[in-house]
């Protein structure tokens, strides 16, 4: 397969960039979202707002609980437009199992890293994570901090 071909498989629509400075993100799965069609057309159009949405886990299945998809103006006035509708996850069962033992024994949260097209397919990553503290976010700012110190005085001294 060429690569050409293989780049335009894959279109990242949204990525969650603020994730990794809140939470510590231990192991990313990769997922259907069940949509009605006006969801898919608003998510063609950047109508959606996914930033504060998470995961839940009921009843065996796992749901996208939190986010806003803006109605078109050009959808069908007889179709109702639930904005903050739960949307079902399409998940295996071993991977349904995978999820309920870690939220449920190790305190775990799964939340949404980033909604993709894969050909035809909308996906979403999710990402198994633990919520950070205060120092360790401040700890991360520190290595981060340290790290492009560490770059600029490699670059000055080997001038």
């Amino acid at each position: 397969m060429n690569k050409k071909y293989q780049s335009c498989l894959i279109t990242n629509i949204w990525q969650n960039k603020n994730i990794k400075y809140k939470y510590f993100i231990e192991k990313e799965l990769n997922a259907g979202l069940s949509l009605q069609g006006w969801e898919v057309k608003a998510l063609r159009a950047n109508k959606f707002n996914i930033n504060n949405s998470y995961i839940i886990l009921k009843n065996g299945e796992a749901y996208l609980f939190g986010a806003i998809f803006q109605p078109l103006i050009l959808s069908f006035s007889y179709i109702k437009n639930d904005k903050m509708r739960i949307r079902k996850l399409l998940l295996n069962k071993h991977e349904l199992k995978f999820l309920f033992n870690k939220v449920k024994h190790n305190n775990y949260t799964i939340i949404p890293l980033s909604i993709y097209w894969n050909k035809s397919w909308l996906k979403i990553k999710i990402g198994i994570a633990k919520g950070k503290k205060e120092h360790d976010k401040r700890l991360d700012i520190k290595k981060r901090e340290w790290k492009l110190d560490k770059n600029r005085l490699i670059k000055f001294n080997t001038k």
